[in-house]
């Protein structure tokens, strides 16, 4: 009984972390299933809806982060980081809310912990596409004061 329920809770576990990954990753995959299902219905084949799936999501998720790694303007770079979170929040609000469902809580706390569910998993989506960029190598305000000591010294 005890292994069980030690067995229960690791299982568990492990499919909450895997729905937890796979709701970061909304964008791509919604694009994915988009031109999936297109291509599908314009009588290609399986195959093809599923290749062309894949590599629909695959553009999408790697653009994403190019693009966010190298813009440098702060609106765009907000645009494309709430374009990457938004829908990572809706999918892990609704994961949350239903596992809230199934575990029996009031309607509040359920609300509640979904609202939490979206701000983390927004949040998590966020940092995954900003963890391409970076940190700057220096300021801008130090590149440039270098540049000019460097010439007052040569010259």
């Amino acid at each position: 009984m005890f292994i069980s329920a030690i067995l229960s809770a690791l299982g568990l576990g492990v499919l909450v972390y895997l729905l937890f990954t796979l709701a970061v990753y909304a964008l791509p995959f919604f694009v994915a299933v988009t031109v999936g299902m297109y291509v599908h219905d314009t009588d290609a084949g399986l195959i093809a809806a599923f290749v062309s799936a894949f590599f629909a999501g695959a553009i999408t998720l790697i653009a994403s982060q190019i693009a966010f790694a190298t813009i440098r303007s702060v609106p765009v770079r907000l645009a494309i980081g709430a374009l990457y979170a938004a829908p990572a929040g809706i999918a892990g609000y609704h994961a949350i809310k239903g596992l809230s469902e199934i575990g029996g809580a009031g309607e509040t706390w359920t609300l509640v912990f979904a609202w939490i569910g979206a701000i983390v998993v927004g949040a998590t989506a966020w940092a995954r596409i900003a963890s391409l960029s970076g940190p700057d190598d220096k300021p801008a305000g130090v590149a440039s004061h270098l540049s000019t000591n460097c010439a007052a010294n040569d010259g």
